[in-house]
Parts: structure tokens; sequence; C-alpha cells
């Protein structure tokens, strides 16, 4: 970011239980004042998603907070170190709780998460909750651009058809028709040890990171991200209508997003 220019966040969210599910199994969250945000998508029923979630959510940003007053720490490592102790105190509590109820065994969540720091932002993640970078540009690798604005996707799904297709063995859209789309490889909660990506990328005012539940990325496009959060649109409104398209559409699963833009002071 440009030296001697002050910058700020805004951020907001939605979600919303969709047309077909009961009850709402994603949870997000965030601390504002730490730049730390997350959302997650549970699975393991009704009750078991919603609590592998939300107890995800709680653990991973009491821990990130933790980790994060490191004083001896390289700052460089700070940020992805701590949100790799946050994933992994998470899972341990996702285990635990399977464990000693026996009503919650095969819970789990999937997991993304980011801190926001001036110039920078660190996304981390486990399964196929998605997060995208939507910037000024032209197209790069993995983005979708629409008028200039590019939804640059900087997570890759941890599931059956996403591997497939990255080894050539399924195409893009008959991994989007297949029923084994919501298999993932990756969870929260799935094992005692867990692998998460982590990923840094330079930030400019303008930008909007978007974190996502896959019920929202099954129904609206890379493209139309690209287009409602690059309209200069605010977090929470622009939350409010990507939910809203996904509901549209027929909001198979729960639908949550959460959107960090960044701007001028």
């Amino acid at each position: 970011m440009e030296c001697g220019v002050a910058w700020k966040t805004e951020a907001g969210a939605r979600t919303d239980t969709g047309r077909v599910r009961h009850s709402n199994q994603d949870s997000f969250g965030m601390d504002e004042e730490r730049g730390l945000y997350l959302v997650c998508d549970g699975m393991g029923g009704a009750a078991g998603g919603q609590v592998a979630s939300a107890l995800a959510v709680e653990t991973f940003l009491s821990i990130a907070r933790q980790e994060l007053e490191c004083v001896s720490c390289d700052p460089m490592e700070l940020t992805p170190r701590s949100l790799r102790r946050a994933v992994a105190g998470a899972n341990r509590a996702v285990v635990e709780r399977a464990r000693w109820e026996m009503g919650l065994r095969g819970m789990g969540t999937t997991l993304v998460g980011m801190r926001v720091e001036e110039g920078r932002a660190t996304v981390v993640h486990v399964g196929d909750s998605r997060a995208y970078l939507v910037h000024g540009g032209s197209a790069v690798r993995g983005g979708s651009a629409v008028g200039g604005v590019v939804a640059e996707r900087l997570t890759e799904d941890h599931s059956y058809v996403a591997e497939r297709v990255k080894l050539g063995l399924m195409g893009e859209g008959e991994a989007a028709a297949s029923p084994m789309r919501s298999v993932i490889t990756r969870a929260i909660g799935a094992d005692v040890d867990v692998r998460p990506d982590v990923r840094t990328v330079r930030l400019e005012a303008g930008d909007v990171l978007l974190l996502a539940s896959d019920g929202l990325t099954r129904h609206v496009e890379d493209e139309e991200i690209a287009g409602v959060l690059g309209g200069g649109i605010g977090a929470e409104e622009g939350c409010g209508v990507l939910v809203g398209m996904a509901v549209e559409r027929g909001g198979v699963d729960n639908v949550t997003c959460l959107a960090v833009k960044v701007v001028r002071v």
C-alpha cells in the first residue's frame, strides 16, 4: 500500500438458511480490531454441524488473539504461524467434543479465515469454503473479470471433484454438476491432525476480500461476485445481494458470506 496514506477496512456479513435446509449449520465470526475474519460450514447432521462450525469459530478467534500477542516472533511469520495454530486448536476442540458427546460423533466443518493487515491479507483454509480477492485490473490466472474488475480465487477446494479437475480427469462443468461435488477431502474435526493451506496477498485501496460457504458459490459465478463487489457497493450490502442471489436461484444449502473492503480514509 502507498506510504503516507491512511487506510481502513469496512466489514459486513450475511447468512441464510436457504430454501431446503431446516437449520443453518454455517457460522461466521470477526474481530475487526485484530483484522480476523472467518466462515465455517458445518456437517454431521443439524445438531453436529451447528456445534462444529460455532465451536470452530469461537476457538479459532480465541487462539488467534492469543498467538498474535507473541512479541518474540518474526513479524513476517507471526500471522501465518498464528492462523495455523488457531486452525489446529479449532480442530482439536471439534475432535474432542465429538469424542465425549455421542450425539455429535462424525461432526466436522470447513474453515476459511484471514487476517487483514495494512498492505496484505493472509488467508487460511480447510475444505471447500472459499476466499476471493476482488480488485481492478486485467484477468489473472484463477480469476474472472467483469468490466476490468477481477474476482481472483485465493483458495483451492479440498474436494473430490476439485482434485479430479486438477488431475485432468474431470472438466469444470462436469464437476459443477457432479453428485460428488459436496464430498470434501479435508475438514476440521475429521482427524486429530489437520493440514491447512495458507496464502498471503498484497492489498490496495478499493480491494474487497470475500469469504463464502459453498452454498453461495454453487449458485453464484465468480464473474457475478466481481460484478457485485467491484461496483462500489458497501461490504454489508454486497453480502446481502450475493446471498439473495443464491437463495433466489434455489438456496439448496445454507448460504454465508463475509466481505472486507479496503478503503482510503
